[in-house]
């Protein structure tokens, strides 16, 4: 089987369901930036050589599976397709993440300059880019395209996770946050 189709050499490409669709679409959007936020994470559990960490990061790049086909599919034919399913405990289970790394961290005094380890950079670039899909998504809303709505709590629980979670790197490598002084 060829990877290439030439089917999308005139700007247009399938959700699923078979809708066409062009690819600066809106929805396209979305899912192309879900995708690469599920790049990013990638290069960060190739990063972190914490065991915990790693687990949970493909646990979340599964999720993000979860997130692109709910947005990649047409609504109309989304209940006769079986597409997976996002649940409220996918969301419970960052938060308990992040309670958990969040007691061993100093509390935040200041806002903090990302830097100083590879992976804290990198968990803060995937945090930026989940904050960039999470306003796709609200685009959707607010364009009345349907959007399940546990996608946005989804990737606004996602990106506070990515934050502790730089923090929490940083902890683990014996590197301080950096703080943000600004000039006065």
């Amino acid at each position: 089987m060829k990877i290439y189709t030439k089917a999308g050499d005139l700007g247009k490409t399938s959700l699923i369901g078979g809708t066409r669709v062009t690819k600066s679409h809106i929805r396209i959007e979305s899912y192309g930036t879900v995708d690469e936020l599920n790049s990013f994470i990638g290069l960060l559990s190739d990063l972190v050589t914490h065991t915990e960490i790693k687990t949970v990061l493909k646990e979340v790049q599964d999720r993000l599976f979860t997130v692109g086909s709910s947005l990649a599919c047409d609504p109309d034919k989304e209940p006769s397709l079986k597409i997976p399913d996002l649940k409220e405990e996918d969301i419970a289970y960052l938060e308990t993440l992040i309670d958990k790394m969040n007691e061993v961290l100093e509390p935040m005094k200041s806002f903090i300059l990302p830097g100083g380890h590879q992976a804290i950079s990198t968990a803060h670039i995937a945090r930026c880019v989940c904050r960039r899909a999470e306003r796709w998504c609200v685009n959707l809303q607010e364009e009345d395209l349907f959007v399940e709505p546990l996608v946005i709590k989804y990737l606004n629980r996602l990106s506070d996770y990515l934050f502790v979670l730089s923090r929490y790197i940083g902890h683990l490598n014996g590197v301080p946050d950096s703080p943000w002084k600004p000039r006065v």
